[in-house]
């Protein structure tokens, strides 16, 4: 069964393959994020050297890192799931032999993989050339950032699932998902560092699972956090991890019982 779900992997990696353009465009569209943050940044920094703890430097390089991270993370997997319940699609999944969940899963795996290697890479690479960015050298820390990212990667999924799910219920849930990305692109520190929030605002978004997303695997890269904050960022992820998988498997068991396919 395993081998099953890892062919999924392959076959989204190569259907991916066959729209690439699409996403060579799209390191253009990073780039230029990038680029508008950075001007804005610098322009906040002024003739500050450090703001809460971050250089300028620093700052720079958490802007591209981030929004990098955010290539590899991201995937459509919300609408992909909202609009198979839509058109019932669904309903043939769900007497396949295989967890449709699971599929979902590993096609988002593939998806990520590709964004990775044939987005995220490359981007960096690019705008290391453009933007004064430091990265470390052959460092641990870029094997804890690979790390982190991958448990950034499930949550995002796993958060993506639980949207996607919510059209068993609301049908047509585009509204939350657009929702859903705005609030994850916020309070996951792409837009602002979490430790530029007001500290009332911190000490709530260390209860939620968005910063485990993208803030704290890119804390680990540009700060090179170590010692007992890496092993408090990772267990933060392992822990949100474990604890979306009940709402998904809830969501899941009462979305089978209450299957209700629009226009059939």
């Amino acid at each position: 069964m395993l081998s099953t779900y890892l062919e999924m992997i392959r076959i989204r990696f190569l259907m991916m393959l066959a729209y690439r353009v699409n996403y060579y465009s799209g390191i253009i569209i990073y780039s230029l994020n990038i680029g508008v943050n950075y001007f804005i940044w610098m322009a906040i920094y002024g003739s500050n050297n450090s703001l809460q703890g971050m250089t300028s430097s620093q700052m720079a390089t958490y802007i591209a890192v981030a929004w990098m991270s955010r290539a590899a993370y991201f995937n459509n997997l919300d609408r992909e799931i909202a609009q198979e319940i839509r058109d019932g699609t669904v309903a043939i999944q769900l007497i396949r032999p295989y967890h449709y969940l699971m599929v979902k899963f590993f096609q988002a795996w593939g998806e990520g993989l590709f964004r990775l290697f044939l987005f995220s890479i490359p981007g960096m690479l690019i705008v290391s050339l453009v933007f004064p960015i430091h990265l470390p050298g052959f460092d641990p820390a870029w094997l804890f950032f690979a790390v982190s990212l991958f448990l950034g990667f499930v949550i995002n999924t796993q958060i993506n699932m639980i949207t996607g799910l919510a059209a068993f219920f609301i049908l047509n849930n585009e509204g939350l998902v657009r929702a859903k990305r705005v609030l994850v692109d916020l309070f996951s520190g792409l837009i602002l560092p979490i430790r530029f929030y007001p500290g009332w605002a911190q000490a709530i978004l260390s209860y939620l699972p968005f910063q485990a997303i993208s803030y704290l695997p890119s804390m680990i890269l540009v700060k090179g956090v170590g010692g007992s904050a890496l092993v408090h960022a990772f267990t933060v992820q392992i822990i949100w991890c474990v604890l979306l998988c009940l709402p998904i498997f809830l969501l899941w068991r009462r979305a089978r019982r209450t299957l209700t396919v629009q226009g059939g």
